[in-house]
């Protein structure tokens, strides 16, 4: 379902959850050409701060995208921007929960506002907030 500007209120918030794989992080280091030794040496990664692989931080991001394209303001939404500020390592085998939430609603500029967050069993790994363009509905 897509909400429409004119449907959207403030406080209107969905989820989207998935757990990512090792398969996620091989294929997304292939599509993104980001093969940073932190995603996929797992020799390499015991001598750093997090002591074993981490997910790629704009893989976790990707499901921010998903929930908005998705649920809320869904199919038909354009993005405009979208600031990220990583808080905490994504680890293969943990589950992301994505949910964003409608912070304001500019009908006459047919801009939403939202809050996005990505959590990990409660903690918060990724913080920020997105401009999107939705979806009008056509005039009767």
């Amino acid at each position: 379902m897509a909400y429409h500007i004119q449907d959207l209120t403030p406080g209107m918030s969905a989820s989207t959850s998935k757990t990512v794989t090792e398969t996620d992080i091989i294929l997304f280091a292939g599509i993104s050409t980001d093969v940073n030794p932190a995603h996929i040496d797992e020799e390499y990664c015991k001598g750093t701060m997090f002591g074993t692989r981490i997910a790629h931080g704009m893989l976790s991001a990707g499901f921010i995208s998903a929930t908005l394209a998705n649920k809320l303001p869904g199919p038909g939404t354009i993005y405009l921007s979208q600031t990220l500020k990583f808080k905490a390592p994504v680890k293969p085998g943990d589950t992301v929960t994505a949910t964003v939430t409608v912070r304001e609603v500019d009908v006459a500029k047919n801009r939403v506002i939202l809050d996005t967050i990505c959590t990990v069993r409660g903690k918060t790994v990724i913080d920020g907030e997105c401009l999107m363009m939705p979806p009008v509905k056509p005039a009767a």
